[in-house]
């Protein structure tokens, strides 16, 4: 059962307006992270379909990674422990994230062999929503980020 908070009803809301996996999540947390939501639209967008339909890293997960990054990220170019910290934090989101889902690869998440897709987006009709997994996987991507920075705050 997932378990819902105000961050994955937002993203899930986002996604059935039909933002992309990526906006959804990271939009759900903009006004939190000090961002306008169009910017916070415009940011995100080259991170759906696996990054702009590529297949490759899930964009609700490229989400979560850009949203640790405005919440915890470095700025210091040569501080390694600082890096590493940082890292450290981004496997920890990615580790959660694959265990519940088996892997951050979009395309594999989607159960498909094609590696680069066409550019051009799915028309968002409710068997899109019914065949596709993404909702939940926005739900769970903005659930485990909303975990974890709540985990931060409390330590």
């Amino acid at each position: 059962m997932i378990m819902e908070n105000e961050y994955s009803k937002k993203a899930a809301e986002l996604f059935r307006e039909g933002y992309n996996c990526a906006q959804s999540v990271f939009c759900a947390f903009a006004e939190d992270l000090g961002l306008d939501f169009e910017t916070a639209l415009k940011l995100s967008s080259s991170f759906g379909g696996g990054m702009g339909r590529l297949r490759e890293v899930c964009g609700a997960v490229s989400a979560m990674f850009m949203i640790a990054g405005l919440k915890y990220g470095y700025t210091t170019p040569n501080n390694d422990k600082i890096k590493g910290e940082h890292y450290a934090r981004i496997q920890e989101l990615a580790k959660r994230f694959t265990e519940k889902h088996g892997t951050i690869i979009c395309r594999e998440l989607l159960g498909l062999d094609v590696k680069h897709d066409s550019p051009i987006p799915s028309q968002r009709t409710e068997q899109y929503y019914k065949d596709r997994p993404c909702e939940g996987i926005i739900r769970d991507a903005a659930r485990i980020t909303a975990e974890y920075i709540s985990s931060q705050e409390c330590s």
